[in-house]
């Protein structure tokens, strides 16, 4: 089976390439058994921040009003990647 990635498209005109990096980061240290990669991709269309796994859209800044907290992300990501894998204390409420 080949391990999913996950696509940081982020607006660079708007300097969201430093949260986008933060963010793969993140990701990458949280998931490193699950996935094959995270890949940062400036977008052409201004205001985006939208992030994939493989091609399907898991958060869009512009349809839920804000950027996600690292902890949502990281339940998102898990959700699709390995619903079964504890997330320690970002699982709590």
């Amino acid at each position: 089976m080949i391990k999913p990635t996950i696509t940081i498209e982020y607006c660079p005109k708007c300097g969201w390439m430093l949260r986008a990096a933060y963010m793969a980061q993140e990701l990458l240290t949280t998931f490193s058994d699950e996935i094959r990669s995270v890949t940062l991709l400036p977008s052409e269309t201004g205001g985006r921040y939208t992030i994939y796994i493989d091609e399907e859209i898991v958060f869009d800044r512009k349809e839920s009003g804000h950027f996600p907290e690292i902890k949502e992300l990281k339940q998102l990501v898990r959700d699709v990647v390995n619903p079964a894998k504890s997330l320690g204390h970002s699982d709590k409420k």
